[in-house]
């Protein structure tokens, strides 16, 4: 057997070999966990079976392989700044596993890593050495198996090393299933040295190196008055990861993971753009090259993913490593945007494993150019920034740079935090991190201020107003009521507390219980009217402005109202109804985008009214024709089926298992209201909706627009608005008709005829001013006999009735060409803007230039102008002295000859 040597063939010899031991191949989990909102991303192989594993999610097989997609950024596994300056540190990368749901445990998992390693992927066993669980914090030693490894390999204990709790037992969290680990490792560099077995690798990447990590989950932990408490699982697991990039090092026999195929096109392309050599040292400019190369695998995977840069969370992420790319590509002195063309470098390199990089192609290429765009527009000025920060610093010894510094860097400029420390740290500079955090602080706090309310000080009243509620939690009726009795508990009137408020006031009131939806999840707030015995307050709005509080922004019309009164609490239903029509239409949107555009299309916002609906999501082209009216087509078609809208309130763990959506950045409690309208749309949300997908009605979209890299804008409108918007259609095209004096039927034939004739028409027109500007017919004669002879050459300064400015140009040049060696300058009003053409024969170039005459002129007409020696053109918005301006070249030619 030949053992596989590309990256592709070792990944295909993995999967292959426990598929032939009874393994289903599960395709890579998303980067995103759909069933674990508190994982940025997937950073191991487990991620998509963790539910399998804690008994939630049950599949049809109990045996598993795969390659799952991975990235490690954040917190504890924070591998950011070491990517480039080590050999094996990266932010992607890819995890090949075998996975046991209770079916064989460690005597299988060990026989099939050890098979598959030395007879298939042919390695040399005197270059391995295993460890083992060698006890530790009251748990026993993994004995089990290290004797299973010594049986396996005919190692002995000096090759199966026992090690402690932090390397060789895994745990879910303080409490669940947990286990001892077994660990496969590689020697890379030469002879094997079991005495340097511990010690990280030197600089060169050579030194023993963890291959492939094998988990045993054979505990449920559980604390028991404070003590921890380990049961042996009824059913034991296996959950193995061994990373594919260390497993192509060794088999490729290189010492670093970037000199294998999985990184060399990415470094190859980033050099030849640079247009330096990559030498595989630790230089400065291979360092860089090495994190371009890693940085293009996390962008192209996000972007594919439907992850679009941006300034908080995953897109936070994606923009951080991106601008670390850039600035690397920027120390390499690449002046461009390069970053998209090394990403599709890997769109071509593993889109055959991995086939959402080939469908969303495009996309990747277009959202790194756009954000590397905006980047170099401002990249220049936050260095220059830095420079000029690092020179004053210097002046005074100081090693710390201002946090406020940096904070505007990130704020203004764009630099994430992480990029401003790498370029202090090269100049072994500090950041004052307690002044950065108090800065972004600061600036949360404006922001959130500015978002509840115009004036920022009304917070404390609005705490004050929820602490007059009755558990501090407004009780909201609206999902099934549209009128309740209620009682006034708040008046609130800029920014204070108020006990009651009269006729003509503008106020934010407060009740215990109501049927108004306070606007939330991007759907708006209701309106409608509040009724007491002696007042009526019309509401226009309904928000919340803190957790638990909803505020009812009202005009009292009429009366006096008072804290503690009585009301009726109704809202609109028109507008209500509406409203409901559209949420529910922008989940079946969601659904149809989906379905036509790919995975990628995600929600990324959304504005729900009762006049129309607005949604935001991934893409990153303009979407054509027919994709919008397939689109149109998916969403009526469910309007039509009329299947009924349900909503079922559940733990959020529940929701999660019974596979429904949620949007990322919305926040969640630990119960919530899912949605489902047929088995194709399910998601979580709060908002209020139809009762049936028929009561939408025509679904229409009236626009589809970009509004940032990779993100596009839909317009839709529903019900009785779809109506109103086609209606609105129809006139226009019965009134074009008509002034077509035409039917509907050949309408279209009728204005391409009307529109073909006035061309024709504008260019005869254009003819005609021609020729009328030279005079008529005959007139060019006319014209030419108003030229002045001066000082031996013959001068024409003329008005012309003709506003063109090609057709001014003409004119001068003709007439300048009829008269011989000439000076002419032709000039023109219209409406409150002045022209002038200067022409001066070739021969004549060397004393009287163009440009030198029409200056001084221009500025008689409040203009300037310049050109060439033979032709110059300038503008003005004084036309009133027009006549007085080319009467003055007569004078200006004649200084020029003397």
């Amino acid at each position: 057997m030949t053992a596989p040597k590309t990256s592709s063939e070792i990944r295909s010899a993995f999967l292959h070999y426990f598929q032939e031991h009874g393994h289903e191949v599960v395709a890579s989990g998303s980067l995103i966990p759909p069933n674990d909102p508190t994982l940025m991303f997937a950073n191991a192989g487990m991620v998509q079976f963790k539910d399998v594993f804690t008994g939630r999610d049950k599949r049809a097989y109990k045996r598993a392989t795969s390659s799952q997609k991975c990235i490690r950024i954040s917190g504890k596994h924070n591998d950011l700044e070491n990517v480039g300056r080590t050999a094996r540190h990266h932010t992607f990368f890819e995890m090949l596993g075998n996975f046991s749901f209770g079916d064989y445990f460690k005597a299988d998992a060990i026989a099939f890593a050890w098979e598959l390693l030395t007879r298939d992927l042919g390695m040399d066993p005197s270059k391995l050495a295993i460890t083992v669980f060698g006890g530790a914090d009251g748990i026993a030693a993994d004995d089990e198996a290290r004797e299973i490894w010594k049986k396996v390999t005919g190692f002995g204990d000096d090759r199966i090393l026992g090690l402690g709790m932090k390397d060789n037992f895994w745990q879910m969290g303080d409490t669940g299933p947990c286990g001892p680990c077994s660990e496969i490792h590689s020697f890379v560099g030469g002879e094997p040295d079991l005495s340097l077995f511990g010690q990280d690798p030197d600089e060169s990447g050579r030194g023993w190196v963890e291959i492939w990590n094998l988990v045993f989950m054979q505990f449920e932990r559980s604390i028991v008055d404070g003590q921890a408490k380990l049961d042996p699982l009824p059913a034991p697991c296996v959950d193995t990861g061994a990373g594919l990039e260390r497993i192509t090092a060794v088999m490729q026999g290189v010492l670093s993971n970037y000199d294998t195929d999985l990184f060399r096109p990415m470094i190859e392309r980033a050099a030849e753009i640079a247009g330096k050599k990559y030498t595989a040292s630790t230089a400065d400019d291979d360092t860089s090259m090495r994190v371009i190369a890693d940085h293009a695998r996390t962008t192209a995977f996000m972007i594919a993913e439907g992850v679009m840069p941006d300034r908080d969370g995953r897109p936070y992420v994606l923009r951080r490593v991106m601008r670390r790319a850039i600035r690397h590509g920027h120390r390499l002195g690449i002046r461009r945007p390069f970053l998209h063309e090394v990403a599709l470098e890997v769109v071509a390199l593993m889109s055959d494993t991995y086939p959402e990089l080939r469908e969303r192609k495009d996309m990747i290429a277009s959202v790194a150019e756009q954000e590397e765009v905006r980047f170099r527009e401002t990249i220049d000025r936050g260095l220059k920034i830095l420079e000029e920060e690092f020179g004053a610093m210097k002046g005074k010894d100081q090693k710390i740079l201002a946090g406020d510094v940096a904070f505007k860097l990130y704020d203004t400029y764009g630099f994430p935090l992480d990029l401003t420390q790498v370029i202090c740290d090269e100049r072994m500079i500090g950041v004052d991190m307690e002044g950065y955090d108090k800065a972004l602080a600061e600036a949360k706090a404006r922001s959130e201020g500015s978002k509840l309310h115009d004036d920022a000080a009304v917070m404390p009243a609005y705490r004050e107003a929820l602490a007059k509620v009755e558990g501090a939690k407004v009780k909201f009726v609206g999902y099934d009521r549209e009128s309740v009795d209620a009682t006034v508990v708040a008046i609130i009137r800029e920014g204070a507390l108020e006990e009651r408020a009269d006729a003509g006031q503008q106020v934010e009131i407060v009740l215990d219980v109501t049927p108004f939806y306070g606007e939330a999840g991007g759907q708006m707030g209701d309106c409608g009217v509040l009724k007491s015995e002696a007042a009526v307050a019309a509401v226009s709005d309904a928000q919340k402005p803190v957790d638990g509080l909803t505020v009812h922004k009202a005009q009292i019309d009429s009366g006096t109202l008072c804290v503690g009164d009585k009301v009726v609490a109704t809202v609109d239903h028109a507008s209500r109804e509406a409203t409901r029509r559209n949420h529910s239409a922008t989940h079946l949107l969601h659904y149809a985008l989906r379905k036509v555009l790919g995975a990628h299309a995600q929600q990324k916002g959304s504005l729900v009214g009762a006049d129309r609906l607005r949604f935001d999501f991934t893409h990153g082209k303009p979407l054509e024709d027919a994709e919008l009216a397939r689109i149109e087509d998916l969403v009526n078609d469910k309007v039509l089926v009329n299947a009924p809208v349900e909503t079922r309130v559940m733990p959020i763990e529940e929701a999660r298992k019974s596979g429904a959506t949620a949007i990322f950045e919305e926040k969640y409690g630990d119960v919530v209201r899912v949605l489902t309208m047929t088995s194709d749309s399910v998601e979580l949300c709060g908002g209020t909706h139809a009762r049936a997908t028929g009561d939408i009605g025509l679904f229409k979209i009236v626009s589809e627009q970009g509004i940032a890299a990779g993100v596009r804008r839909i317009e839709a409108v529903t019900g009785l608005n779809a109506l109103g918007y086609v209606r609105g259609l129809e006139d226009t095209v019965q009134r074009a008709a008509k002034v077509a004096k035409t039917g509907g039927a050949d309408l279209i034939d009728k204005l391409e005829k009307i529109v073909s004739r006035e061309r024709e028409l504008e260019k005869q027109i254009a003819e005609l001013t021609r020729k009328l500007a030279m005079g008529g017919g005959g007139g060019v004669d006319a014209l030419l006999g108003k030229a002045r002879e001066v000082k031996g050459v013959k001068v024409l300064s003329i008005r012309a009735e003709v506003a063109d400015p090609a057709a001014l140009r003409e004119m001068a040049e003709k007439l300048r060409d009829k008269l011989g060696d000439a000076v002419v300058v032709v000039g023109a009003a219209a409406g409150e803007k002045a022209s002038l053409v200067a022409t001066v024969s070739k021969a004549l170039t060397q004393r009287i230039k163009a440009g030198d005459l029409v200056r001084p002129i221009a500025k008689l007409v409040g203009g300037s102008g310049g050109g060439r020696p033979d032709m110059a053109q300038a503008g003005g918005s004084d036309p009133s002295k027009l006549d007085e301006a080319l009467e003055q070249v007569y004078e200006l030619v004649a200084q020029m000859l003397v």
